[in-house]
């Protein structure tokens, strides 16, 4: 039984961006925490992003500042998650993502 005066943990988001043109590795772009998380999310539905959830990545990542690039530790499943990502946007008639 779960205690009703314990919270739920705040919601949280990374935003990622790759340019394999201009840069070596993904970098964040943003992160944030209740509610400024809902608007990333919000952001991405809006603009038709795909969304990848991985509580643990997020919590690794969360940790790192706007414009710095993601650790080598988690190429592997960023790696994946662009993976995604490309074929989210072929399924869309969309192509590789420029940004």
């Amino acid at each position: 039984m779960t205690d009703p005066q314990q919270k739920k943990p705040a919601r949280k988001a990374v935003a990622l961006r790759y340019d394999p043109e201009q840069e070596k590795s993904p970098r964040i772009i943003g992160r944030g925490l209740g509610l400024v998380a809902d608007q990333i999310l919000a952001l991405a539905k809006e603009h038709e992003i795909p969304i990848y959830e991985d509580r643990d990545l997020v919590e690794i990542l969360a940790k790192l500042e706007p414009g710095q690039e993601i650790p080598t530790e988690t190429y592997l499943i960023v790696a994946e998650i662009l993976a995604f990502i490309y074929r989210t946007n072929e399924e869309a008639g969309q192509g590789r993502p420029t940004t």
